[in-house]
């Protein structure tokens, strides 16, 4: 049976509707005036009383969430994952592994593959690799003793998967890699992050293949006058980036700058570890122990572990701490990262796939529609 939802403010790329419906049943089918609906028999609507309906939102860089982390290597966390996501209007999301053991990341990559298609909730779309071929001057909450030399041996058999690669190009060998991945598979998308390269280095490895940044302004070098570091090399390219809007790893006067410079090329992540949407208290990301309090993730040494950040709250952290348009904001969780990835959704169009999101004015999620089946309704 065809649904249809009724009554909502549709985001599209260029405009904002409160005159159209959309008609739909695993893809988008139709989207018409309130008048062409009466021409339907048989139909489901669902009346959203005003609120705003987008595009589901996509996550490309998230480690965990509901207690869950992907490094758990287990069905049961990869479904926790995915049914948590939900009720931040997640509906599809780059599983990402961390830094560990080669045999910890592939027990990891083995789960995802194994288990891609079994999750009921947000859609696994494949698998963003932070690491391991990072620099140890800048890893952050990444472990400095499992860090590895670049290498195919883990990529090549789970290839089919693997969708984005976080490195630092500056490594040993770092450059070759880059150019020998992208030639062997070019679906990947390589970013770089946790990097120590300086503006010639990161603006060589652009070159070579790299096409984004990962958590743009935290663990890469930053910008000086005379030294502008991967920040200044980002900031001045027209690779896309993708930033933590929690406002504890980015200040809301640097999210201002990053979106005026970057526009159409800014997406927005989490980088949620376990604890998202959990109790404050003490979790682990990567086997280190990790302190959770005032929305803030850190190591025992003080450095920052992830984030407990939700993606909506992302959203509504953009829109008020910045001059980005409401169109703009969603664009950066929806259409730009569908078009990095190559994904069928990303907009509320024609023949796209019915991932759906209903929120409101304050960005608190409604309804989330996955390949067109309700899958949460707040208050259910």
């Amino acid at each position: 049976m065809l649904k249809a939802i009724v009554n909502s403010k549709i985001i599209f790329e260029d405009k904002i509707a409160d005159d159209l419906i959309v008609i739909y049943d695993k893809n988008i089918s139709q989207i018409i005036t309130k008048d062409e609906l009466l021409k339907f028999d048989n139909i489901e609507t669902m009346d959203v009383n005003g609120a705003y309906l987008s595009s589901g939102f996509i996550d490309i860089h998230i480690h965990g969430i509901g207690g869950a982390d992907v490094m758990d290597a287990t069905p049961d966390a990869l479904k926790t994952i995915s049914k948590t996501l939900l009720s931040t209007g997640t509906t599809s999301f780059l599983a990402t592994t961390m830094t560990m053991s080669k045999k910890s990341i592939v027990s990891a990559l083995e789960n995802i593959l194994d288990n891609i298609d079994k999750v009921n909730g947000a859609k696994i779309i494949g698998v963003h690799m932070e690491g391991p071929y990072i620099n140890p001057d800048m890893c952050g909450a990444q472990d400095a003793k499992h860090i590895q030399k670049p290498s195919f041996e883990i990529i090549e058999d789970y290839s089919d998967i693997i969708k984005m690669i976080t490195l630092a190009p500056e490594i040993e060998n770092g450059y070759e890699f880059i150019k020998e991945l992208i030639e062997k598979y070019p679906h990947i998308v390589l970013s770089i992050g946790h990097s120590k390269a300086n503006y010639d280095e990161a603006l060589e490895s652009f070159e070579c293949g790299i096409s984004h940044a990962t958590h743009l302004g935290n663990a890469m070098s930053g910008f000086h006058h005379r030294e502008p570091g991967v920040l200044g090399a980002t900031l001045n390219s027209d690779v896309t980036c993708d930033v933590i809007a929690d406002l504890i790893h980015t200040h809301k006067a640097s999210l201002e700058l990053f979106w005026k410079v970057k526009k159409d090329k800014l997406i927005l992540i989490t980088d949620s570890m376990r604890a998202g949407c959990m109790k404050c208290g003490e979790y682990d990301l990567g086997g280190q122990r990790v302190r959770v309090g005032d929305d803030k993730a850190t190591l025992d040494d003080g450095r920052l572990a992830g984030s407990v950040l939700k993606i909506n709250v992302a959203l509504k952290n953009m829109r008020d701490n910045t001059d980005m348009s409401l169109i703009d904001v969603v664009k950066s969780v929806t259409t730009i990262p569908a078009k990095k990835l190559g994904l069928n959704s990303g907009k509320i169009e024609v023949g796209l796939s019915a991932d759906m999101v209903v929120f409101d004015e304050s960005f608190d999620i409604l309804m989330t529609i996955v390949d067109g089946d309700i899958k949460y309704l707040r208050g259910r």
